[in-house]
């Protein structure tokens, strides 16, 4: 399915694109046309089967249990939002039956009434250790020893009061369970993904269209995330930086307003229904040099370059490697050196914004359908400016398909 006909058929309200133009002076995006975003939650038969298939690669690998923090894994499994306290709220996966959650003794009731998956519960008081507790229960399951498999950004406090409560365990990386579940997306999460990034280009242009000599980057950041909130997005983060400040690849600490002929870039991102975007776009204000029309051309190659490497089957390195030989070729570099690209080409993106599936050198992992992430090979150059295009891909049985569209305006 191409992504013409993937919108198409969509259940899904998807809002409509605006495409970049050399016009925005007219402000063609006023507020009142913004549409609120309608959009279907992950549902409750999905995260059945993300447990199925979590208790399916627990026994494959010979593990007793995932033990999840709260955090976005959590979510991810269970559909529950837990702030992430000293308190320790746990979820237990074992290999087989259902879940089990350790809870503070006071927090039960309002943990209740929480939408989520499952509803077996053991609670532990002030004075108590929930490390022990979850131990206890995996023994009176049957499991008086093996692996305990640790989700990644469990945070070392619990690690450690596990360890010490189940000596007769050993506690492992959860990552064989944890990687492969969310490393490929369904359907349900590309049309959400899907929307993010629809949002955040709308939300770009928005801000775009308000640039202007004197303008700072705080206030067309505050324009994009107004922008986002009135399509009923979340808003994550919108780095904007005008001129020298574009050299950094993630922005400097020194500002500046917008003068005639300095170079904007744009690194923004959402949420919708849990699902992230992540899009950069550069222009120039005003008439652009010929060096910066040449970088910012180079940069249109290199990432054309990574698209056309992520072919089902191809290491994710290949993608960081075909994008970053057409910046080589061109004399700049090589590997990190600047002028040239000094960081990976690509992340993977989903419930977080940086997630696993790295398009970097090393990562022998191959592309399969379901994954996504971006292709944004940077060219900073020191002491002038950087540019960077950025737009995340989803792999179909076809090959990779674009999220948004590469940009095609370089200058306003």
């Amino acid at each position: 399915m191409d992504r013409r006909d993937f919108i198409k058929t969509s259940s899904l309200s998807l809002i409509s694109l605006p495409i970049l133009n050399k016009h925005f002076g007219q402000r063609s995006f006023p507020s009142d046309e913004f549409q609120k975003v309608i959009f279907n939650h992950i549902t409750k038969e999905e995260r059945l089967t993300r447990i199925a298939k979590a208790q399916k690669l627990l026994i494959e690998n010979n593990m007793q249990a995932l033990i999840l923090d709260a955090g976005t894994s959590l979510d991810y499994f269970t559909g529950l939002k837990w702030y992430p306290s000293e308190r320790s709220m746990l979820c237990i996966i074992p290999q087989k039956g259902d879940i089990q959650y350790i809870c503070p003794a006071f927090e039960e009731d309002r943990f209740l009434e929480m939408d989520k998956i499952g509803d077996q519960i053991a609670t532990w008081e002030e004075h108590e250790n929930p490390f022990s507790l979850c131990i206890a229960l995996l023994k009176r399951w049957g499991f008086s020893k093996g692996k305990l498999a640790i989700e990644e950004n469990t945070r070392f406090f619990i690690a450690d009061g596990l360890k010490k409560a189940g000596e007769n365990f050993q506690i492992i990386s959860g990552d064989p369970i944890t990687i492969p579940c969310r490393l490929i997306k369904s359907k349900n999460e590309i049309e959400l993904m899907q929307l993010a990034n629809n949002c955040t280009l709308k939300a770009i242009n928005y801000g775009l269209t308000f640039l202007d000599e004197g303008v700072t980057s705080k206030f067309i950041s505050d324009k994009i995330a107004y922008a986002h909130a009135q399509m009923g997005a979340v808003h994550d983060f919108a780095s904007v930086t005008f001129g020298l400040a574009t050299s950094f690849p993630h922005g400097s600490s020194k500002k500046s307003p917008l003068k005639k002929g300095e170079v904007v870039m744009m690194d923004v991102g959402c949420r919708i229904g849990g699902y992230s975007s992540d899009i950069t776009r550069t222009v120039v204000f005003g008439k652009a040099s010929d060096k910066q029309k040449f970088i910012w051309e180079l940069e249109q190659k290199a990432q054309l370059a990574g698209f056309k490497a992520a072919q089902l089957g191809v290491a994710c390195e290949e993608v960081d490697f075909a994008a970053r030989k057409v910046i080589t070729d061109a004399g700049f570099g090589p590997n990190y050196q600047l002028p040239g690209l000094p960081h990976r080409t690509g992340h993977g993106i989903g419930m977080n914004g940086h997630e696993w599936g790295n398009m970097v050198k090393g990562n022998k992992q191959p592309l399969q359908v379901g994954m996504c992430f971006s292709i944004e090979p940077t060219i900073a150059i020191p002491g002038e400016f950087g540019v960077r295009h950025e737009d995340c891909v989803y792999m179909t049985e076809n090959g990779p398909k674009w999220f948004t569209e590469p940009s095609s305006e370089l200058s306003i």
